[in-house]
């Protein structure tokens, strides 16, 4: 979630044709979709997902954007209808900010931290961890908690995540990280950090009837931008301090009947400093952990295929936590999707956040200060050509393209395909299903959705033009596009 202008500068290179040579081989050729179960073990799908966070402490007890980010209905949106992306993650940010005054301690605010982005806490003091007592107040955030409420009732699984301890618990009292971007936990507070976790999770399943699929303590705690004058949340953890707040998160989950649910870690900014974070747990801390997860924002770049294996080998549940990306049209995102779901094998994906303040990085532009939102970008209709298509449930399959995915539902005998484009030439594709048993589409034919990412091209338009060719299906992708085939009647 800490955006940097290397990444805007990624996103531009890619959307201007950049990376156009190595696109345009991948695409131009025949794909073969391979349905053997053991091939590639790329997993079930489990979901999409975002953050409520910060659009949701300003938007969040909006019904139509909590239909639009998570049901798959068509729904009105100012002068637009939207195709309801049916997200199925919602992540809830487990506030680090209150602004009361402590025995005459105070939390230490940024000069760059807007308020919008100061997500409220619940516990107040240090006195109790008596959730019934004076020391918790449980009416706080109540924009982001009525966003995460609206997402349960819509279907959606909840995780709870951590980007900063309590501002109490914080060495200089000031959640935006350490004046040197170093650790900035108390020491004493290493358990105090994991009680507020799990008796937030109690609270919630008990008395808003939402239980958390799973809980995350930290944010990129390897990362060292995390500073006093930070514009955001943020704490820098060393592997000694994740790896005693992991011990006693398990505990403290396990004290409150929550041993059920799993923890995920450690939510690191890139695919090669997760390899490395996980590497320096201790066997303690990784028996702890039920998920591996991580950031995508080291964009095209990294060891994609080396965490799964640590993933595997370790026998963890593997996620994309969060993402997102300077690029408006899309084709950033869609393109290293793309690499995700090839190479890194995830089997849940997560958008930072789906309403921004930044055109560039939302699908949907809001602004905090008027608590309007505005313009919707192609990014939305390209992210809506995956998450409509591609559902929980569905098996993953191998490809052998770092430019199409494809996803089984054996019991609807219907196989998405998705395919990008992202240069500026049409490209010639062929899919070759000869290793299927049957393939029949809708006599012949298989419904496609489109996305132009060009100014003027169409968004998730619908289209019933194209027909199969025995066990072939012969296309051509228009320049900067997201294509999307569902193609019945299939079966291994």
């Amino acid at each position: 979630m800490h955006r940097r202008k290397l990444l805007a500068a990624a996103g531009g290179a890619l959307a201007s044709g950049a990376l156009g040579p190595r696109v345009a081989r991948a695409a131009d050729a025949t794909v073969a979709v391979d349905p053997r179960p053991d091939f590639g073990r790329h997993g079930t799908w489990e979901g999409w997902g975002a953050s409520l966070s910060w659009w949701a402490n300003v938007l969040g007890d909006r019904d139509d954007i909590s239909d639009v980010l998570f049901t798959t209905a068509d729904t009105p949106y100012q002068d637009l209808t939207l195709p309801g992306l049916g997200l199925n993650i919602a992540r809830y940010n487990l506030g680090a900010c209150r602004w009361d005054t402590v025995q005459g301690s105070a939390m230490v605010v940024s000069a760059q931290f807007p308020k919008y982005k100061q997500i409220e806490g619940y516990w107040r003091d240090w006195f109790s961890e008596d959730p019934a007592s004076a020391s918790w107040d449980w009416s706080a955030d109540a924009r982001q908690r009525a966003a995460m409420v609206k997402a349960h009732a819509r279907g959606a699984r909840i995780e709870l995540f951590s980007v900063s301890p309590l501002w109490w618990m914080c060495v200089n009292h000031c959640p935006s990280g350490a004046p040197d971007g170093g650790d900035n936990l108390q020491s004493w507070n290493y358990r105090q950090h994991a009680v507020y976790i799990a008796t937030v999770a109690a609270y919630a399943a008990e008395h808003w009837g939402v239980p958390f699929s799973s809980v995350e303590a930290f944010n990129e705690p390897t990362s060292t931008w995390w500073k006093a004058n930070g514009g955001q949340e943020g704490c820098h953890m060393s592997t000694a301090v994740q790896e005693a707040v992991l011990g006693h998160l398990r505990t403290e989950l396990d004290t409150r009947g929550l041993r059920g649910t799993p923890i995920s870690a450690s939510d690191v900014f890139s695919y090669d400093e997760a390899i490395a974070n996980w590497q320096s747990l201790d066997a303690t801390a990784r028996a702890a952990v039920g998920r591996l997860t991580v950031h995508g924002y080291q964009g095209s770049s990294g060891d994609r295929n080396g965490l799964y294996q640590q993933a595997r080998s370790a026998d963890k549940g593997l996620w994309n936590s969060e993402t997102g990306d300077g690029d408006s049209t899309g084709l950033t995102t869609a393109t290293n999707l793309c690499l995700d779901l090839n190479r890194l094998h995830p089997t849940a994906y997560c958008y930072w956040q789906p309403l921004d303040t930044a055109t560039s990085w939302g699908p949907i532009f809001y602004d905090p200060d008027t608590a309007r939102t505005g313009s919707v970008q192609p990014k939305y209709y390209v992210l809506a050509q995956f998450t409509r298509h591609i559902r929980p449930g569905m098996r993953m399959l191998a490809t052998g393209s770092d430019t199409v995915v494809a996803a089984l539902d054996a019991a609807a005998r219907r196989l998405v395909v998705v395919a990008v484009n992202a240069t500026a030439s049409a490209q010639p594709l062929t899919l070759d299903l000869s290793l299927f048993t049957t393939v029949t589409g809708q006599s012949g034919t298989v419904p496609r959705w489109s996305t132009v990412t060009t100014p003027a091209g169409e968004r998730y338009a619908a289209h019933r033009d194209t027909t199969l060719d025995g066990k072939r299906l012969r296309l051509t992708l228009e320049a900067q596009s997201v294509q999307t085939f569902d193609i019945d009647g299939v079966e291994v």
